[in-house]
């Protein structure tokens, strides 16, 4: 049973959109609301776990005359969903079924849950059958997949998006029947498939390849008066209701019943399919796997019904992407709407010597027929003699590896019937009238099933985990994954598990990753063949620094550019598909082409260079960090972190604190490569500071264990005792925003001798802040006073007034701890005063809630709550759903003491919600403890002891003293006064 499995209750989820939505659990049906509610689970159904943003699900449901609430009612819908489809899911359990994708939804069921991709699959699985030769196996697949439907796909559902997906699964089942009754008389069964096609054929008269089956079936069980009146039929029909005469297939038909036996009698459907010309077209692969999705795209760009006039597609994509195999796949699925043939050359635009459009021009002359004593000399005459061998012809013509427009542009027939698809590095934007696909790498699924059909599905069964390391250390790319492939089926003994080891290492990846002439490496070292040396060397030198991404800054900052500068360079290696732009001025590696680079920087590029790029690239990132920082909390300038290179700039705070939460994977990055230097390991630390603003949103926990770990086990072996203080000092935020206190205790201690031993002062005091709050947490009150007046020394001598603001909002919780109320107050009052003279919103909102907490402490409830709202409106403002959730259990405790006990569970269940996303656990449990007492007092005591309970387990966890006042409270339900052990 998967997790997935396992959380849906006590039996699988299933879902039908096959007919009229429905779902089960087990063998219990469920009830999935309005017809709207409805449409976001069919919506989420058919994207098959691939999220939907809040924009595109307002716009599936309601398309361009939404609600005026239309978010707040999508998110009361998903809420809906998320109680049917995780019934056993306790209060503040993060959802693992419909989860949250950044502003939208995903809905995560294995594809086997949902009838139509069982559908697909079975489509997918004959399709092979047939071509591997096994027509009776490929008919029982689409019998079986026919018959999972019950009637009109997503009956009685009214979303904007539901006719397409209608008419999409509509479509999808007349294919697989037409196909289906195509084997029928291909085994020798027409008469079983005649009921069938006269009704099919009366619901749809105009589907030519229905009506031509009808005719061929008649023929077949030997009512031959019946074929040729049921063929005159059809063209009357056509020619009524169109003004067309019968189609190449229906023709081809009436040809087999004019024809003299035995001929006719051999006569079968595929007949019609057969090209007039294939020259040279590669032979489809008989493992081709997945692309579904661009399968569909390509043909319907290039099928004659689909467009008006002549057509160019272009493909470009990475090398070893797969665009010559989907290229030839395509082609062989159109011979049917090409009866004039197929034309193929390999323009070789990779390699040393491309082909030469002249000489491509003389092969396909030749094969249109033209001797090659008539093919005239000079290439424009051979270019005009080909548009002119193709007028009136309907041919496709595929070019294969194009380097670049001016290769491709003479090949261009420019006659309408025809179409082109071209594949190539390089995004032929050029080209007239072209359109442009961009292939991706595979799936991870894609990936898989590729996997499996060359390994063996037995295998891939055995080593599930081992399989999906593998293909994710091939990037997914699907040459990559045929090579491990065919290692692994040509090495029956060795196991996935195996191969997947040797992948894992990033120094030998590439060379693991060839077999019998196919090498991953060399189909990427193919794509630099056309770059000049200056795109050689920033394609080099951007594969040095281990971020997922730069932005076009970014990438100046280590060319040694200007962003302006920098940025056309990028896009030109985004033209010839080295990097990818996965957003306007944002570029980023596949994997393994990175690795490719980043080894041919090592070759050619001098180590002084390399350091250099990489020391630019950290002096940007610190520079621009702390602008950020000092603009997000004005008076913080106070650790004296020195940039030593340009940075950017902001306008305002937003635009900082989104600058900083974009780039936090590159800047955790950075961080953790300089740890390892000695010149870049006390910036690294510096740059760790500087990203205070997402421990304090809860943001990126892990993220930033491991970066300031990475300076604190390399600052030593530096001599860098400073540099391993202050990230220490960052780690001990992360343990204290996470209430990981048992950990957070050591690391203060660390940084206390570390930065007094290197006489970094104000290190030493916010360190001894964090120490009081461990204290104060430990409701050892009076150790916690003695620390916060050591601080309080430290940061009065320097002059550092944010400093002692901090320590005074400290200072205040301890007095209210130990009963000296006024004290308090008066502490609680100068730590806002200093905030609102600073200017600092964030900060200010600080002070409000430290000053709400100690009101309510001394019994001023109403004064207590508008702070606190005050405080609750400048976190939300900012976005801070951290704050925002200890704001909420602040506010729920303040109402419950004055006895509104349910506005109490109002704010406790919006608290615990919001710390629920970003995996608070302190603040969740304190939640929950409040909104259990209110609970208890409306006359719920089971709801209330299973919030008693969840906070326990929470409190239990920590190792926190509140964990045995709940354990007296679970057995006796008393009176709620509150406490104040935690620093929060």
């Amino acid at each position: 049973m998967t997790d997935i499995d396992a959380v849906a209750g006590d039996g699988e989820l299933r879902f039908s959109v096959l007919g009229p939505l429905r779902a089960w659990r087990g063998e219990q049906a469920l009830e999935l609301g309005s017809p709207q509610q409805q449409s976001l689970l069919a919506e989420l159904l058919l994207r098959r776990g691939r999220p939907a943003s809040a924009a595109e699900i307002v716009d599936a449901l309601w398309g361009d005359r939404p609600p005026a609430r239309a978010v707040g009612t999508l998110r009361t819908y998903a809420s809906r969903l998320r109680k049917l489809l995780e019934p056993g899911r306790g209060p503040g359990a993060t959802p693992r079924i419909l989860v949250s994708v950044s502003d939208g939804y995903a809905l995560r069921v294995p594809r086997r849950a949902v009838d139509a991709a069982r559908f697909e699959d079975q489509l997918a699985a004959a399709r092979r059958a047939r071509t591997v030769g096994r027509p009776a196996e490929a008919r029982a697949l689409l019998r079986a997949a026919t018959a999972l439907w019950n009637g009109e796909p997503l009956t009685g559902l009214t979303g904007a998006a539901v006719p397409a997906h209608r008419a999409r699964l509509t479509e999808l089942r007349l294919t697989a029947l037409e196909s289906r009754l195509e084997l029928d008389l291909e085994l020798g069964a027409p008469e079983a498939a005649l009921p069938e096609l006269s009704a099919l054929t009366a619901r749809h008269p105009l589907r030519e390849r229905l009506r031509a089956l009808h005719v061929l079936a008649l023929h077949r069980d030997g009512r031959h008066a019946e074929a040729l009146a049921a063929y005159e039929d059809t063209r009357r029909v056509l020619a009524e209701e169109l003004g067309l005469e019968p189609g190449r297939e229906l023709a081809a038909v009436r040809r087999c019943l004019t024809a003299p036996r035995p001929a006719a009698d051999r006569c079968a459907a595929d007949d019609a399919y057969e090209p007039a010309a294939a020259a040279g077209l590669p032979g489809d692969l008989a493992d081709f796997t997945g692309r579904t999705a661009a399968v569909a795209e390509l043909c319907a760009a290039l099928a004659p019904a689909s467009r008006q006039g002549g057509v160019t597609v272009a493909v470009s994509g990475i090398g070893g992407v797969g665009k010559s195999a989907l290229a030839a796949h395509v082609a062989h699925r159109l011979r049917a709407d090409f009866p004039d043939g197929r034309l193929y050359a390999d323009l070789r635009g990779t390699r040393e010597s491309p082909a030469e459009p002249a000489a491509v021009l003389g092969s396909f002359l030749r094969a249109l027929g033209v001797p090659g004593s008539a093919v005239p000399d000079g290439p424009a005459e051979r270019a005009a003699l080909f548009r002119t061998r193709l007028a009136d012809r309907r041919v496709l013509i595929v070019l294969d590896d194009a380097r670049d427009a001016d290769q491709v542009r003479p090949l261009l027939p420019g006659t309408p019937e025809c179409a082109v698809l071209v594949t190539g590095r390089a995004k032929l934007a050029a080209l007239p009238s072209v359109r442009l696909v961009d292939l991706d790498v595979m799936t991870a699924p894609e990936a898989l099933a590729l996997l499996a059909g060359i390994v063996g599905e037995g295998r891939t069964r055995a080593e599930p985990e081992a399989a999906e390391q593998l293909v994710a250390a091939c990037g997914f790319l699907p040459l990559a994954v045929r090579v491990a492939a065919t290692r692994l089926a040509t090495r029956p003994s060795w196991t996935l598990a195996a191969l997947a080891a040797r992948l894992a290492d990033p120094h030998r990846r590439l060379g693991e990753l060839r077999v019998a002439g196919l090498s991953v490496e060399d189909a990427l070292a193919a794509g630099h063949q056309r770059l000049d040396a200056r795109e050689r060397r920033a394609l080099a030198l951007l594969a040095l620094p281990d971020g997922p991404d730069v932005c076009a800054a970014a990438a100046g900052a280590v060319l040694g550019v200007t962003e302006r500068e920098a940025e056309p360079l990028c896009e030109s290696l985004v033209d010839a598909s080295l990097l990818e732009s996965p957003a306007p001025g944002r570029y980023r590696f596949h994997d393994l082409l990175r690795l490719h680079a980043r080894a041919r920087a090592e070759a050619e590029v001098p180590p002084g260079e390399r350091a250099a790029a990489l020391r630019r690239l950290l002096d940007f990132y610190v520079a621009t960090a702390r602008a950020a920082h000092l603009l997000a909390g004005p008076g913080t300038d106070r650790l004296q972190v020195g940039t030593r290179g340009p940075g950017l700039s902001f306008d305002n705070v937003e635009a900082a604190r989104a600058w900083i939460f974009a780039e936090a994977p590159c800047l955790f990055a950075a961080a953790r490569q300089a740890a390892a230097a000695a010149d870049t390991c006390a910036s690294a630390a510096d740059l760790l500071l500087m990203m205070d603003v997402l421990f304090e949103y809860g943001a990126h926990e892990r993220e930033f264990e491991e970066a300031a770990r990475a300076v604190t086990a390399g600052a030593p072996a530096h001599g860098d005792g400073r540099a391993a203080g202050r990230a220490g000092l960052a780690l001990g935020y992360v343990y204290y925003y996470a209430d990981r206190i048992d950990e957070l205790v050591p690391v203060c201690h660390e940084v206390l001798a570390l930065s007094r031993a290197a006489g970094d002062d104000l290190v030493t005091a916010d360190c001894l802040v964090q120490l009081s709050r461990c204290a104060q947490h430990m409701r050892r009150h009076e150790e916690a006073h003695g620390l916060l007046a050591e601080a309080l020394a430290v940061f009065r001598a320097h002059g550092d007034r944010y400093g002692e603001a901090n320590a005074t909002g400290a200072l205040a919780r301890v007095y209210l701890s130990l009963g000296q109320g006024d004290r308090a107050l008066a502490a609680a009052e100068r730590c806002l005063a200093v905030h609102r003279g600073l200017g600092g919103g964030h900060r200010v909102a600080f002070g409000l809630y430290r000053l709400g907490v100690v009101l309510a402490g001394v019994g001023r409830a109403t004064e207590a709550a508008e702070h606190l709202t005050e405080a609750l409106g400048l976190f939300r403002g900012r976005r801070n759903r951290l704050w925002e959730g200890l704001t909420l259990f602040r506010l729920a405790e303040t109402r419950l003491r004055s006895g509104h006990v349910e506005e109490a569970v109002i704010h406790a269940e919006l608290a615990v919600a919001a710390l629920a996303e970003v995996g608070e656990s302190w603040g969740r449990a304190k939640a929950l403890h409040v909104l259990g007492h209110a609970l208890d007092q409306l006359s719920r005591p089971d709801r209330a002891r299973a919030c008693w309970l969840a906070a326990h387990a929470f409190f239990a966890r920590m190792g926190v003293p509140e964990a045995d006042d709940l354990q007296v409270l679970i057995g006796w339900e008393g009176s709620y006064e509150g406490e104040t052990g935690w620093a929060h």
